[in-house]
């Protein structure tokens, strides 16, 4: 009876011995590691993605080394929640300016593209863009199958039954980007969530595509809203054929919305209303 008892003594004292030896003789956790745990307690935890690395714990790695790292691949649930913020900025000794870096994703497409065909393959934009481009007129249109659907972790992606396209809530969008990522034609986009003006078209007049063409509904490419900007914020992309915006100098008096004779400028809290809709606030 004592025999087996002896035995797990032994076998006991043995590996506590071996344990103590093996942490008197590895090398110390290093400084960066022990950073990197630090700042991950901070970190909300849900492994997504959207800041560009595979997890938390790997984005905290790379904060660990450089802070500045934060401003390149934002953690935009961080941004949201005030206290985990707060924590992040006393452990990393770094100033946060959250209502700058603050942005909203928005779909560069009205919508009520016509279909040139009948698509009947695997439910996805990204299946559906492989095959000639898409199903619809215009080749830098949203294709309205909800790719994006499936990515958002706000559930803030619907689709609009009678435009076809997909339409994101601006008050549940955190920004993060995953959806920007996710669309195959590359026509979601991050603007400022101060944003006074979008632009909510993405033909490129110089890339024309034989047996396609933009709709009736898009960038007329009049240079109205270039002409009608009297603080030079509206410039002509002469590569790309549309206009950009400079929102440091756009002051929101709503010129650039009212000369598009297509509605394609508008306020970030009108982009899911339809054309009509929108003229008729005008």
């Amino acid at each position: 009876m004592w025999i087996p008892i002896l035995i797990l003594t032994a076998i006991g004292v043995v590996c506590g011995v071996l344990i103590w030896v093996t942490n008197r003789t590895l090398p110390p956790e290093p400084a960066s590691l022990q950073k990197a745990e630090e700042v991950s307690e901070k970190l909300p935890g849900m492994n997504c993605g959207a800041c560009g690395f595979p997890g938390c714990f790997a984005y905290a790695q790379a904060l660990a080394k450089d802070k500045n790292v934060f401003f390149s691949n934002t953690c935009t649930t961080v941004l949201q929640n005030q206290d985990m913020l707060d924590n992040l900025e006393k452990s990393l000794d770094l100033k946060i300016d959250k209502d700058a870096m603050n942005k909203k994703a928005i779909v560069c497409c009205t919508g009520d593209c016509e279909n040139i065909g009948t698509y009947l393959g695997v439910g996805s934009c990204k299946s559906a863009n492989k095959i000639l481009r898409g199903f619809k007129k215009c080749p830098y249109g949203c294709l309205g199958l909800g790719d994006c659907i499936k990515i958002c972790p706000q559930n803030a992606i619907s689709i609009d039954i009678d435009r076809q396209i997909s339409v994101i809530d601006i008050n549940k969008c955190t920004g993060c980007g995953l959806c920007v990522k996710e669309c195959p034609r590359k026509i979601i986009k991050l603007v400022p969530a101060d944003a006074k003006a979008v632009f909510l078209c993405s033909y490129e007049g110089l890339k024309n595509i034989p047996g396609r063409e933009k709709c009736d509904f898009g960038c007329k490419r009049c240079r109205k809203c270039v002409k009608a900007c009297e603080n030079n914020a509206i410039t002509w992309n002469e590569v790309k054929s549309i206009p950009e915006i400079d929102y440091n100098k756009c002051t929101s008096c709503e010129a650039c919305i009212k000369a598009c004779p297509n509605n394609v400028l508008r306020k970030l809290t009108d982009i899911n209303a339809k054309p009509e809709t929108v003229s008729n606030k005008k």
